[in-house]
């Protein structure tokens, strides 16, 4: 059980720092696509970070589910489970602007996307504070 609990916080602290930057990753892209009114070298990277980090995302959450049963789903993980649903709902969303950015479309402004930005980190709180607190 150790090796799930290690795969599953290495596979967290991954996705979560996509989760952090591409969003803000998002906005110098979208000022480097004004500049040069082109795909640049901060849409790839936008685009491999959201990419690899999925993977990730996937691997945390199968791992966590994994960790739930085994520890017999005692029922602070129901809450884990659904504010995790509630991030992954955030970064799908997050990659619906990356796929938008990628074809040129920078609907969003600025400060649309540093809120946005700030809203997970929200999220990684009260999944912190589940985790750590065990309400229930």
């Amino acid at each position: 059980m150790n090796w799930i609990k290690i795969i599953h916080i290495l596979c967290v602290m991954g996705w979560m720092t996509s989760i952090f930057a591409v969003p803000r990753a998002l906005i110098y892209w979208k000022r480097e696509w004004d500049r040069l009114g082109e795909f640049g070298p901060l849409g790839d990277l936008t685009i491999r970070l959201y990419r690899f980090s999925l993977g990730l995302g996937v691997i945390a959450i199968v791992t966590g589910l994994w960790l739930a049963h085994l520890w017999g789903w005692p029922a602070w993980t129901h809450l884990k489970i659904a504010l995790v649903l509630a991030l992954a709902a955030h970064y799908g969303w997050t990659g619906r602007l990356v796929l938008r950015a990628r074809r040129g479309v920078f609907t969003e402004s600025d400060k649309y996307l540093r809120i946005f930005n700030e809203v997970s980190v929200f999220g990684a709180i009260a999944i912190l504070w589940v985790v750590v607190v065990k309400p229930f």
